[in-house]
Parts: C-alpha cells; sequence; structure tokens
C-alpha cells in the first residue's frame, strides 16, 4: 500500500513538471466569425512557423516581416514569432 502511494506521488509530480513546458497555445477547430464576415489572405508560410499547425485565408493573427505577411494560429505564436523572425522565416 505504501509503495502504490509513493508511485502515484512520483508519476503526479513527473506529469506537472511536463505540463508545466508545454507551451499554453489554444488552437481553434473552427472561426469565430462567419466567413462572410473575414477577409481572406494568401500567407508566405503554409503552417505556422511556431506550432506548425496548416494556416487558412481567414486567419486574423498575422505579421509581416520583410514586405510579406505571415499567418498564425494564435497571439502566442504571432508574438514568439515576433521575437526572433529570422528563426523562423523560410530562406
Amino acid at each position: 500500500m505504501k509503495s502504490k502511494l509513493i508511485l502515484t506521488a512520483l508519476m503526479s509530480v513527473s506529469l506537472m513538471a511536463c505540463a508545466q513546458e508545454t507551451p499554453k497555445v489554444k488552437h481553434k477547430k473552427a472561426p469565430s466569425a462567419s466567413k462572410s464576415e473575414t477577409k481572406t489572405m494568401k500567407f508566405a508560410n503554409a503552417a505556422d512557423p511556431i506550432c506548425h499547425m496548416p494556416t487558412e485565408p481567414d486567419m486574423k493573427d498575422t505579421a509581416v516581416y520583410k514586405n510579406k505577411t505571415y499567418g498564425f494560429c494564435s497571439v502566442y505564436c504571432k508574438d514568439e514569432f515576433k521575437k526572433n523572425p529570422e528563426k523562423y522565416v523560410q530562406k
């Protein structure tokens, strides 16, 4: 019984440690606004350079770098890109 309790405690601690390292990105499953209200754009990237989620023409989180518009799934990914765009831009 004592070993089961210790094992449970160790597993809980390890799971909590792993969860803290993962970025807190909330991906949207469906666009919040209707298609008629949003502008569609062509992005320089086919996938979000941070989390690698495919870009869609109606994404609202965008950034312009060297006259190219990049699409992002969330504000978090856009902010990470802005910190060091050269790291994520395809050459």
